[in-house]
C-alpha cells in the first residue's frame, strides 16, 4: 500500500519537473504582442456573436411567420 502512494507521488514530482522543463521553453508575448493578439480576440468574438444573433433573428422572423 504504501508503494502504491510513494509511486503516485514520485508520478507527480515527475510531471511537475516536466511541466516546468516545457514551460521553459515557451516563447512568451511582449506586451505589444499581448494586446494585438488580445484586440483580435476581443473583435473575433464580437464579430461571431453579433452573426449569431443576425442568424436568430433571422430565425425567430421565419418561424414567426410559420406559424401565424
Amino acid at each position: 500500500m504504501a508503494n502504491e502512494k510513494t509511486s503516485a507521488f514520485g508520478k507527480l514530482t515527475k510531471f511537475t519537473k516536466d511541466t516546468r522543463s516545457e514551460l521553459k521553453k515557451v516563447t512568451w508575448p511582449n506586451r505589444k504582442e499581448l494586446v494585438s493578439y488580445t484586440s483580435v480576440v476581443f473583435v473575433s468574438v464580437a464579430l461571431a456573436a453579433l452573426l449569431i444573433w443576425i442568424v436568430d433573428i433571422a430565425f425567430g422572423n421565419i418561424l414567426g411567420l410559420i406559424i401565424r
